[in-house]
């Protein structure tokens, strides 16, 4: 009777997980990058070079902000009058005020840090891929 529980309930998981995937595939969001990807319009005219993508949507900078931090909780996030600055893992989600409503830029922290540090360099934290190491016993080893 034991190995039948433990067979009934890892069929169980299996297919609790295979749901939980169907609903991801279908849904298309498993990062903060793909959220915007599928939710806002892509509006390449308003990019920054190679490494800020551009969207668009009418509502505000702060609605948008909510709806993604709602979605996908940030790292860090600054927020002031120029706009919502959100930084995560391995990218950063800027959300700008435009007349129509925003524009929300995706670009890797790489280069976003450095084009935004005047506005963000003591709020958003180290992230991964920081070249800052702490002090301690061991410390950059």
């Amino acid at each position: 009777m034991t190995y039948r529980r433990w067979v009934v309930a890892g069929v169980a998981v299996a297919v609790i997980g295979a749901l939980v995937a169907s609903f991801a595939i279908v849904n298309g969001t498993f990062s903060p990058r793909g959220y915007v990807q599928d939710r806002y319009n892509r509006t390449a005219s308003r990019d920054i070079g190679r490494d800020a993508i551009a969207y668009t949507s009418s509502k505000s900078p702060t609605r948008v902000a909510k709806e993604l931090t709602d979605a996908w909780k940030p790292d860090d996030r600054y927020v002031d009058g120029s706009g919502v600055y959100l930084r995560y893992d391995d990218d950063s989600v800027v959300i700008l005020p435009i007349a129509t409503g925003s524009v929300v830029l995706l670009e890797s922290m790489n280069t976003a840090y450095p084009r935004y540090h005047s506005t963000v360099g003591s709020y958003w934290g180290w992230g991964r891929g920081s070249t800052v190491r702490g002090g301690g016993p061991g410390a950059g080893k």
